[in-house]
């Protein structure tokens, strides 16, 4: 499982989602402004703004927030203007960190971005320096009680690269261009997913425990509260075992 898509599933044990749902609705809202003045504001033309727009749907975000940020990426509403780029970093134990921004101020994101680093046993480093480790993939994410042999079927089918039968859920892979096609095509086979977003997949894990594992958790959690950060993507792996033991 990707360090990412592990992390998802401790924030949801600790129940830190419902906790930080004004944060979720500012991330999504700068998404939504930034996809519509990138790609325009009909969603049906723009995959970006509709994959945002389906995140802020999920997350319960009122329909007038979701509208006027349209409005306001379109050229509709004056509103700051945001700057978006990757940091690359290492976290301990070596595990290869990308954070993803939406920046007013780059001086200001970088400096608090490397201050996490620090603080966490971690230290950004160059450009290019992680990235190669990823790959962009569409993930849509089935409970594990969808039957697996007629999902792996119908998500072939639809066109996705891969299916996987994972420890506790299910992972279509798909290529960041079909995932929209592949993800309606499964809805209207009947198939419920979980969640589905474009994400960075690590093609290799670093297995962490102990303090280790406590400092990742740790800078994970920083990053993602800072209010520049859009995504944060690691490839760590921790055991089932030791995340309740942190819990």
């Amino acid at each position: 499982m990707s360090g990412h898509n592990k992390w998802s599933t401790i924030k949801h044990k600790k129940g830190a989602a419902d906790a930080k749902r004004g944060k979720i609705f500012t991330k999504l809202i700068k998404e939504i402004t930034v996809a519509a003045k990138l790609g325009g504001a009909d969603p049906g033309g723009n995959p970006r703004l509709r994959t945002a727009m389906d995140k802020a749907k999920a997350e319960n975000m009122p329909k007038d927030n979701v509208e006027r940020a349209i409005k306001k990426g379109a050229g509709g509403l004056e509103g700051t203007t945001y700057e978006e780029t990757t940091y690359e970093g290492y976290g301990p134990g070596g595990v290869a960190v990308l954070v993803e921004v939406m920046t007013d101020n780059r001086n200001r994101t970088v400096s608090e971005v490397r201050s996490i680093f620090s603080k966490c046993n971690g230290n950004m480093g160059e450009a290019g320096c992680v990235s190669w480790l990823f790959d962009k993939k569409g993930l849509i994410v089935f409970p594990k009680s969808t039957e697996f042999d007629k999902l792996f079927e119908a998500a072939l089918e639809a066109g996705a690269d891969d299916v996987s039968d994972e420890e506790d859920q299910i992972e279509v892979l798909t290529d960041p261009a079909a995932f929209i096609e592949v993800r309606e095509s499964l809805e209207k086979a009947g198939f419920r997913y979980e969640s589905a977003e474009v994400t960075m997949i690590p093609q290799t894990m670093v297995k962490l425990e102990g303090k280790q594992a406590e400092s990742m958790l740790k800078l994970m959690e920083r990053l993602e509260d800072n209010d520049d950060v859009q995504n944060v993507y690691a490839n760590f792996d921790i055991s089932q075992e030791e995340m309740e033991r942190m819990m």
